[in-house]
This record gives C-alpha cells, sequence and structure tokens, in this order.
C-alpha cells in the first residue's frame, strides 16, 4: 500500500508543478483591463469571452493565495496576481451606491448584472481571508469582515435561520422560483461555512465561530436526508425541502432538466455530498471541535459515494442519483471528481478503512488516465457515462482551478500525511 500510496503522490506533485500550475501561471490575466479572463477553447486560447463574473475573479484569487500558502509560488508572481486580482474585485464589482458585489461586469468593470448573489458574496470572504493569510496585510482581512458583517446585515434570516441567497441591485428579494428568492440552499449555505471558517482562521473573531457552528447545525440538522443521511439541495424558508430547479442567475455549467418543476425530491448530489464532509471535518478542526456524532454524518456522505457514485467499472464518479439506487445521472463532472479524491483519502484518514482507499485510486485513475489534458495541464470538464468526452474547452466563466487546484493541493497534504505516519509506525 505504501508503495501505491507513495506514487498516487509522485503523480499529483508531477501534475501540480509540471502541468496544472503552468498553465495557470501563463493563462488568467487581463492584459488590458486588469482582472481575470477565463474562457479558453479546447487548445488552451482564449475565446475573446470577456465578461467577468465576481465567482471565478474571487476564485483564482482564492487558489492564487492558497498557491502561495502552499510554498509553490517559487517566484512570488501568484500571490502578486492574487493581491491585483482582489484589488480589482474592490475597484469594478463594489456597488458603492448600495453595497456589497455586483454579481458580473463587463470586461471594463462596466456593470452587467448588479444583483447581489450571496454564492459570490460567500467567496469574497473566503478568498480575502485566504489572501490575508497569505500576505499578512489587514486590508484583505477588513475587506473579508466587511463582507461578512454585510452578510449578517442583508442576507441572514433573523426568522427561520441561514440566509437568503438571492437579491436585487438595492437587496430586494429577488423574485421567488427561477429567482431564487424565496429558497435556501445546501450548496450556499456549505459554501458560507467555507468562507466563515476560513475567516475564524484569519481572524480569530468569536463572532465568526459562532456564525459557523450555526450553520454547521443547519447543514448537518435540516439539510440533510434524516434517512438516509445525504444532502437535500433546496428547501424553503423554513427549512422543508422542495424540488430543485435552476435558476436565473447559475454559477456552474448546468446542463437542461428534463422536467421543468425540477429534480425529483429523491436526488442527491455526488459530488457536494463528499465535499461537505471534508469541509466539515476541517471547519470542526479549525473551531477545535472534535468529530463526536459528526463522525458519522460525515462517513454516511462519503460512504453514499462509495457504493451509488463511483462507477466500478469504468471509473470516476456520476454526478447525481437517487437516495438509494444506481445513478441517475450519469455524466462525469470535473469538481466532483476532485471533491470525491480529497474525501476519499479523509475518510480513510478517519478509519482506516481500506474502502476508501480503493475508492480513492479508482478516481485517481480516471482523472490522471482520462480527464487531465496533460499536454496543456488542466482538466476537460465533462465526460458522458462511457468515458466519452462532452466538452472539451479549458476554461469556462464557470469552470477555473477553485476544484482542481485545490483539490490536487488536498490531496497532496493527506498523502504525505498519511505515508508520514506510516513511516513512523
Amino acid at each position: 500500500m505504501r508503495d501505491k500510496l507513495r506514487d498516487r503522490l509522485a503523480e499529483i506533485e508531477h501534475h501540480l508543478t509540471e502541468e496544472l500550475l503552468p498553465y495557470w501561471r501563463m493563462r488568467g490575466d487581463d492584459p488590458e483591463y486588469g482582472g481575470f479572463l477565463t474562457c479558453f477553447d479546447p487548445a488552451g486560447k482564449p475565446t475573446g469571452e470577456s465578461d467577468k463574473n465576481l465567482l471565478a475573479n474571487c476564485r483564482l484569487v482564492f487558489s492564487f493565495s492558497l498557491i502561495a500558502r502552499e510554498g509553490l509560488d517559487h517566484d512570488g508572481s501568484f500571490l502578486r496576481r492574487a493581491t491585483e486580482g482582489a484589488q480589482w474585485v474592490l475597484d469594478h464589482f463594489t456597488d458603492r451606491e448600495h453595497g456589497g458585489y455586483y454579481w458580473i461586469v463587463e470586461r471594463d468593470g462596466t456593470p452587467l448584472n448588479p444583483r447581489k448573489i450571496i454564492y459570490g458574496h460567500s467567496f469574497v470572504v473566503y478568498a480575502f481571508s485566504e489572501l490575508a493569510m497569505a500576505t499578512g496585510e489587514d486590508r484583505w482581512l477588513a475587506a473579508a469582515v466587511e463582507t461578512f458583517e454585510l452578510l449578517q446585515n442583508k442576507a441572514a434570516d433573523q426568522t427561520d435561520g441561514g440566509y437568503w441567497e438571492f437579491f436585487e441591485r438595492n437587496w430586494d428579494h429577488s423574485p421567488p422560483g427561477p429567482g431564487g428568492g424565496d429558497r435556501k440552499s445546501l450548496d450556499v449555505h456549505m459554501h458560507l461555512m467555507e468562507a466563515f471558517t476560513n475567516l475564524y482562521a484569519a481572524a480569530g473573531d468569536p463572532v465568526h465561530a459562532t456564525r459557523t457552528r450555526e450553520l454547521i447545525g443547519l447543514l448537518t440538522e435540516r439539510m440533510l436526508h434524516p434517512e438516509h443521511g445525504t444532502g437535500i439541495a433546496q428547501f424553503d424558508r423554513s427549512f422543508n425541502p422542495l424540488r430543485a430547479i435552476l435558476f436565473d442567475n447559475v454559477w456552474g455549467s448546468d446542463r437542461d432538466m428534463e422536467d421543468s418543476s425540477g429534480r425529483p425530491l429523491d436526488n442527491t448530489s455526488y459530488g457536494h455530498n463528499v465535499e461537505l464532509g471534508w469541509l466539515l471535518r476541517w471547519s470542526l478542526g479549525v473551531l477545535g471541535e472534535v468529530l463526536g456524532g459528526y463522525r458519522r454524518k460525515i462517513l454516511r456522505l462519503y460512504d453514499h459515494c462509495l457504493r451509488f457514485g463511483i462507477d466500478r467499472q469504468l471509473g470516476g464518479v456520476f454526478c447525481e442519483g437517487p437516495n438509494a439506487g444506481a445513478a441517475r445521472e450519469r455524466n462525469k463532472e470535473f469538481w466532483q471528481q476532485a471533491e470525491t479524491m480529497v474525501a476519499m483519502l479523509d475518510g480513510y484518514e478517519i478509519t482506516g478503512d481500506q474502502r476508501y482507499l480503493e475508492g480513492y485510486d479508482n478516481v485517481h485513475r480516471f482523472v490522471f488516465d482520462r480527464m487531465i489534458n496533460h499536454a496543456l495541464g488542466e482538466w476537460l470538464p465533462l465526460f458522458d457515462e462511457h468515458n466519452n468526452v462532452i466538452w472539451d474547452y479549458m476554461g469556462h466563466r464557470w469552470k477555473i482551478n477553485y476544484h482542481t487546484v485545490r483539490g490536487m493541493i488536498e490531496c497532496r497534504r493527506r498523502l504525505n500525511t498519511l505515508l508520514s505516519e506510516d513511516s513512523s509506525a
């Protein structure tokens, strides 16, 4: 086993240092207006699509800051670009009249979609707190704290708990249904937990820990299926489950639904489940909490993916499926693979159960043998269930390097830890 772990770590080290980071070292910057351009064709060349969204720009700030904190930014260029990108966000996404950040701007920073999307604001907190820890500069921490406080004042639901997620420019609630104004989601609350945890790591303010614990309680007590322990995607204001619909303002390359009334209630995302699992364990660690009863909740998320999400024949992870039974949405998307790799190593760290290493190895091989475009360095976005490529672009408004870079760094950390523990045993 030790030899296999060492081999997998060597593959990740090579991919990070010789492929993935070099790809992004020469791509992303807008040389004319500043900020980041993220749309690249299958050859890695800019497509000419140039509008900029809050999410992608903040995720690049986060990734470049993480690279620096991990000791992989040998010439300082990633941290410089993270700093410049963060300043561009402050200069061009900030709504100085109503507060908060625009969702999408044109290439020169002119507002294009001025709505206030809380998913994007969560990544302002996440990215700027990461940059603060990478640079030690108070200005980035101050911006993260200010955004956190804005969310408490504008988005927190003081009656039923959690956070509203979609607002108009002036912070009026967006319309219900496709407007999203009447719904709460596991996805957004998971990323708020992620953001507030990072802010607490950077600032150490007890109020950040309190709000994080509240989110952990909501996620684990109200947003997981009471019988199966799997994630439920969307809810009404009182956290009653709703059929998941597509919103007018999206942050992923979502496919059209066959049923306009939404996905079945009996539906769960393997990728979000396992991402929630390892983020929850990380968050508890930052808060100084023991796993305790959360151990079972985390492992149930991982075990569901092991049983139903992983393709045992052709490798990789499917997208979605019922709470009990074979996968329903059987395509294989890049981000689910990255999150599952982290989660399977996480499960092994918790339990020592070989099943998690087997699950990890399955997805690792699919990613390294099929999904990574080794000639360019980034990951292909989407395959069908037979491992045929569906989408082959290298970058998109909603596909940059947040999952790929973070996933590889998290796997690298865990494999190093496992190998270190094994050698000292």
